[in-house]
């Protein structure tokens, strides 16, 4: 139903990991992409079963193909990471049949943690995301505020009660099959306890006390979250030094809106008020994040916070980016972009928000409608 906006454009021979959360839609856009391709589904049980007792046999089908059929489409393993011996056959294959493969997964966590054979670095990295702006053409942006954008999610009748089921099935999946937590209890509360700490800066303290477990424990969560493309880190922009700042404490945001909402207890009735204001942002945040991956950009996203309270909510490359949820932003309400540019002498400086046109309010500070500004983010002409 969409056109994604990854290109993975391999030269031949080029292999490459594809790694984005469940249910974003990696598995569908592969068998589209490559549908002449051999496909090994490691969520079917059968094939898990057989490679996972004897991953050998993988080797033994691939080099019954004819060699210029391996040679001129990718092999693709799906899930790759519930598997991971099967990266030495893929690396033999590689070294010795001139093979080469798409290795699609929701976390290299497990990879990483059993020490397997990344393929030294021989293969691309690419990440997959939920839909994104420019990818929906019926786009409804109280909808994608309150459910995300998952594929599945944004579509469905009923996104609450896939929402429901989601979060459950990641805690099963991603978290207790694959044994990454020992204490899956503690792990449930942690996750409500996001309530109160997304998108703002972490109090690892403060969350251990609320769930019962130590502040280590909290950080472990927290990158656990991280490694299995569930959440960002955003750590704090700190460059030529005038004012008191945050340097050191991060803040946290899940890889999708809705799933967030869902995790929070959240529920949106309109465009207006805290929650969606909070939601807007967090919105703006994933599409910032997906824009600056797809186009294989060396850029971080950053906040910026003094200790008075001054704050711009995302700073690209020295460009801040302030996200309201006001239809007619006031100078009154930006008094931490102001601070920022009178600090930093920024080229450009954007608030984003439900405003009908764009303004500038100063010889630096364009306000952009929501819309407006995506289109010129896609576009390539907020950040490059």
């Amino acid at each position: 139903m969409y056109k994604r906006k990854l290109e993975m454009n391999l030269p031949e021979g080029q292999s490459a990991f594809l790694w984005g959360a469940r249910k974003t839609g990696k598995s569908t856009y592969l068998r589209e992409k490559y549908p002449d391709s051999p496909y090994y589904d490691l969520l079917k049980s059968d094939a898990y079963l057989k490679l996972s007792k004897e991953p050998y046999l993988f080797r033994e089908e691939i080099v019954s193909f004819d060699d210029q059929f391996i040679q001129s489409r990718p092999i693709i393993i799906d899930e790759v990471q519930k598997i991971p011996e099967l990266l030495d056959e893929v690396h033999w294959l590689i070294e010795n049949k001139k093979a080469y493969f798409i290795l699609c997964g929701s976390s290299a966590r497990k990879l990483k943690r059993v020490g397997v054979n990344m393929l030294g670095g021989r293969a691309y990295r690419f990440h997959f995301f939920p839909l994104v702006w420019p990818e929906i053409d019926d786009f409804d942006l109280l909808k994608a505020l309150q459910f995300g954008t998952i594929p599945s999610h944004y579509v469905s009748k009923n996104p609450k009660k896939l929402l429901k089921s989601y979060i459950a099935d990641y805690l099963t999946l991603e978290i207790q099959a694959e044994g990454i937590v020992r204490h899956l209890p503690a792990f449930s509360r942690f996750l409500d306890s996001l309530s109160f700490s997304h998108g703002e800066m972490i109090n690892y303290s403060n969350i251990a006390r609320d769930v019962g477990i130590a502040s280590p424990t909290v950080k472990e969560y927290f990158q656990i979250l991280v490694d299995t493309l569930f959440g960002y880190y955003v750590l704090p922009f700190r460059k030529h030094i005038k004012r008191d700042i945050i340097t050191e404490t991060p803040k946290f945001y899940l890889f999708d809106v809705g799933v967030a909402n869902a995790l929070c207890r959240r529920s949106l009735e309109s465009l207006q008020g805290p929650e969606a204001g909070r939601s807007l942002e967090h919105f703006i945040f994933l599409e910032l994040q997906a824009f600056i991956s797809l186009n294989d950009l060396d850029m971080d996203i950053k906040y910026w916070r003094t200790k008075t309270g001054l704050e711009v909510d995302f700073v690209i490359n020295e460009t801040p980016i302030e996200v309201k949820i006001s239809n007619h932003v006031r100078k009154t309400d930006l008094s931490g972009i102001y601070a920022f540019c009178e600090e930093h002498n920024p080229k450009n400086a954007y608030v984003v928000s439900l405003d009908d046109r764009p303004r500038k309010i100063s010889d630096k500070i364009l306000v952009l409608p929501w819309k407006e500004f995506l289109s010129r983010l896609w576009n390539g002409d907020i950040i490059f």
